[in-house]
């Protein structure tokens, strides 16, 4: 070895002259315990770091998944803010600590956090545990690369393109565009900023002072996402304006076609309609077909956040939910959510095929994305994301998919749907359920009325003590740690619950005790 190669070797493993630096730059006196902490020195010990990661996997194995899925277990081990601050210790010092305090570090993390993978959590639009996907963002995190040029991540900038082409086609577009986003809210902020740069590409250069006055449409009903986007760009919240709703909580395509009016007449010109496939209390589904309909009578590009919602498009039995999606401009869908991908896991898809997502946030930084490399700059995509370091998500869907198949996929949405039905046939069994409206999807929205409330109907405070019901039993479900569901008012409606059937892992069993656990939770109020 010559010796720009034996001074390379000394740095990469630590050694130098034959002295062994350890994790303290040879320093003894750095790595002595202290009061059960230790002082870290700059080297990485790598056999110690790889000891402590695997007992580390081992834990997260055990407690955080194995248990993580047991109905038998909790769901969360509930503690109230001050009493969790103190049992953590959260404070960081000078020294670092030992390898058994960095262990127990890690199991409490595990016990007071909620285990969405648990069978009866339905708290949020995700849950459950698909474990290819689980490799994927443990590969993806060892890997820790960043998805802007070929030649840094080369196997997943491929790997994207492909897997952006297969969620394309099962929109129905041959060609198009797309990337990976952190989240729903921001695929529909990009959606929102590639429509208004088609409209106004002088935006890029000139900012708002050169353009008029635009107007963005929405549902009631549509996520508070595309307030923030209007925000966000300089639209603003007062010309986002939201269309009527029908009963089950989808769009009325005549009312949008009167909004787009109003705001012509008050001098705003009209951009951007963000329809919904699944919005996020009801599960409901926008008439596609119809709003695109009106979007090419006036000229406007249309969206469509179907980050809860698309997951449909796998299933032959259920996408006709999205009659028309192959008509629109661009899809938010977010395959963390009903497919198990685990967070994040978003895209935008466009149908754009003349690079208008790399026109609108290029910035052609000559230290990243050099025109003369060696190999096809086309495949460096970071310029299309207004972000530069980029995770790649990309990499748990694929290798799910690979795993299951797309049939697997299709056999996961058909199964949540089935779940939901029997939920909602048990439910109507059983006194004091009382549905909000007949589920669209897999959201089943529900008031849980107790004996004592249900001869006083006609009170005049029955819909005050109504509310009060969802909030005391989620608290007691919480601190009893038996399951999670959410509530929340809406349009009127005082509280009620919203319960999210989308993991196939849960059986009917779990559903059963569901409905026993609000029973028993709500029957002495």
């Amino acid at each position: 070895m010559d010796a720009v190669g034996a001074s390379l070797s000394a740095n990469i493993h630590g050694t130098s002259d034959g002295e062994d630096l350890g994790v303290n730059g040879g320093d003894p006196t750095l790595g002595a315990p202290q009061n059960g902490q230790r002082r870290n020195g700059p080297l990485l010990d790598h056999v110690e770091g790889q000891r402590f990661l695997e007992e580390a996997f081992q834990i997260i194995l055990e407690e955080a998944l194995r248990q993580g899925v047991d109905p038998k277990e909790k769901v969360c081990e509930w503690k109230d803010p001050e009493e969790l601050r103190t049992l953590l210790d959260l404070q960081l010092r000078d020294g670092g600590e030992s390898h058994d305090q960095l262990l127990q570090r890690v199991r409490d993390v595990v016990k007071y956090s909620v285990k969405t993978c648990h069978p009866l959590f339905f708290n949020q639009l995700f849950a459950g545990v698909d474990y290819h996907a689980l490799a994927g963002r443990f590969l993806t995190e060892t890997l820790n690369t960043s998805l802007y040029t070929y030649e840094v991540a080369p196997v997943f900038v491929l790997m994207e393109e492909v897997v952006l082409s297969q969620l394309r086609s099962l929109v129905g577009w041959e060609e198009g565009d797309g990337i990976f986003c952190p989240g729903g809210s921001v695929s529909n902020m990009y959606a929102m900023n590639v429509a208004r740069y088609r409209a106004f590409p002088q935006v890029k250069l000139q900012g708002l002072w050169a353009v008029p006055r635009l107007a963005v449409f929405t549902s009631q009903e549509g996520h508070y996402s595309i307030y923030k986007a209007a925000s966000f760009e300089g639209i603003g919240l007062e010309n986002v304006f939201l269309v009527n709703v029908d009963e089950r909580g989808r769009m009325i395509p005549e009312d949008l076609d009167l909004k787009i009016e109003l705001a012509k007449m008050q001098g705003a010109v009209p951009f951007l309609v963000s329809a919904t496939s699944g919005t996020t209390i009801q599960g409901s589904f926008d008439p596609l077909d119809r709003i695109a309909d009106i979007c090419e009578k006036h000229g406007l590009w249309m969206h469509v956040d179907a980050a809860w919602g698309g997951s449909v498009l796998l299933s032959q039995r259920h996408r006709h939910l999205m009659k028309g999606i192959e008509r629109v401009d661009s899809v938010a869908w977010n395959p963390h959510k009903m497919l198990l991908t685990g967070l994040q896991c978003s895209v935008l898809l466009l149908k754009d095929t003349t690079n208008l997502l790399k026109q609108c946030h290029c910035a052609n930084a000559g230290y990243l994305f050099q025109q003369d490399k060696f190999y096809d700059v086309s495949l460096d995509t970071g310029d299309k994301s207004v972000q530069c370091g980029r995770r790649v998500d990309c990499l748990k869907l694929w290798l799910m998919w690979k795993a299951v198949g797309t049939q697997g996929l299709e056999e996961r949405v058909d199964k949540a749907f089935t779940n939901t039905r029997y939920l909602v046939e048990e439910m109507k069994k059983r006194e004091g359920f009382r549905l909000v409206n007949e589920p669209q999807f897999v959201n089943v929205c529900f008031w849980f009325i107790p004996p004592s409330l249900r001869v006083m109907e006609d009170s005049e405070d029955y819909r005050e003590r109504l509310a009060k019901v969802a909030p005391t039993i989620k608290e007691r479900m919480m601190r009893k740690g038996s399951m999670m569901v959410g509530y929340q008012p809406q349009k009127g409606r005082v509280n009620f619950f919203r319960m999210v059937v989308l993991s196939p892992q849960i059986r009917q069993e779990e559903m059963d005790f569901f409905l026993d656990e609000i029973e028993s939770l709500g029957r002495d109020m």
